[in-house]
């Protein structure tokens, strides 16, 4: 069997095979509210064959929304709207279902990215005050954000345990926690956004206080597996680094965590990347060298035969992708064709299979 294609345990979670369906931003919640592009968008993903399906950031408060069209998780409204989309997704999918768990820190209050995604100013419509480890801006020309005190730092770490347990009681399988890409818990990792004085700022270990203790309070709150997706590398001199990351995923794993996702940059912008197919897959092969949680490749993942050879070398245990599945949501479909495998599809899709494909599919009745 192609490795790709190989059961993984995820904590208590068992995936089919080691293809997870990256969370990614719509764009099209209605104040915090999931709405039916979601049903349509997540539904289509439910039944793709990959081994899990991530829900896209979601805020675990109103200002933690990177836009005003973002998902959040923060109330009986949000809460509702998420249920209903998962009811009528679970009727026809067994797929487990992860959350990531997000607060965009000073990068949120923006428009959508399709209405340019620039910063909205507090004073204006569909924008507010952001708030930050350190009130420096992502961009000079922006509104800063206002540095968080201990008042701030327990709002918030209040909000990451309501949602996480918002998240329990819809029966979301895992949650992954976003400390990647420029987001607030990012924003204390990284020295270029975290000048703080007190015992949050500083050292690494201080700038891993605040997510460690996220992480804590998250797994405090919800019994399925916790797992993080984090930044491997700023890509910027003086900026957070693929060493501070392993040690930060040692500790995360000293702590429970049930995997990461290593992913880089999103946090300054003059971050300089080489993009390249699976340009990020050396820093997970590092993370995977010091801990023994799964570790999970992303970027540019593209082709079946790139994202077998990824996990059958060693690199990660198993790939993520993101614009892939929106480009081709039936990716693991012709994965599994390329690679020799069978796939669970449903059985009102059965006649579909190719004929130079027979034994394709597993048939799920329904």
């Amino acid at each position: 069997m192609a490795r790709l294609f190989e059961p993984i345990d995820v904590g208590a979670m068992t995936l089919a095979n080691r293809i997870v369906i990256a969370p990614m931003c719509q764009y099209s919640a209605e104040d915090g509210r999931m709405t039916d592009w979601h049903l349509m968008h997540l539904g289509q993903l439910a039944i793709s064959g990959a081994g899990a399906l991530t829900i896209e950031a979601t805020a675990v408060s109103p200002e933690g929304r990177i836009s005003y069209a973002d998902v959040g998780l923060y109330d009986d409204a949000t809460e509702a709207a998420m249920a209903r989309v998962l009811t009528t997704i679970r009727s026809f999918s067994d797929m487990p279902i992860a959350i990531q768990l997000a607060h965009a820190g000073r990068k949120a209050s923006t428009a959508k990215p399709w209405d340019g995604g620039g910063q909205i100013a507090p004073d204006a419509a569909n924008g507010w005050q952001t708030v930050a480890p350190s009130a420096i801006p992502f961009l000079d020309s922006e509104n800063p954000p206002a540095a968080l005190d201990a008042a701030g730092l327990d709002r918030i770490r209040t909000a990451f345990t309501d949602a996480a347990a918002r998240a329990a009681r819809l029966g979301i399988d895992a949650v992954q926690l976003h400390a990647a890409h420029g987001y607030l818990l990012h924003q204390f990792l990284s020295p270029l956004s975290n000048r703080r004085d007190d015992s949050y700022g500083g050292s690494l270990e201080n700038r891993m206080r605040f997510p460690l203790e996220v992480f804590d309070a998250v797994r405090a709150a919800f019994a399925g597996p916790v797992t993080v997706r984090v930044s491997g590398t700023d890509w910027v001199d003086g900026g957070w680094t693929i060493e501070e990351t392993v040690a930060f995923a040692q500790a995360l794993e000293a702590r429970g965590g049930a995997g990461i996702n290593v992913s880089s940059g999103g946090l300054h912008p003059a971050q300089q990347i080489a993009l390249s197919p699976g340009y990020q897959v050396p820093l997970a092969r590092q993370v995977k060298q010091a801990v023994s949680m799964p570790v999970i490749a992303v970027g540019l993942i593209t082709d079946a035969a790139q994202a077998e050879a990824i996990v059958a070398d060693g690199d990660a245990d198993a790939v993520a992708i993101a614009r892939a599945a929106l480009y081709d949501p039936r990716w693991p479909w012709h994965a599994a064709a390329v690679l020799g495998a069978t796939i669970a599809v449903p059985s009102q899709y059965e006649r579909s299979e190719p004929r130079e494909h027979r034994g394709l599919y597993r048939i799920e009745r329904s």
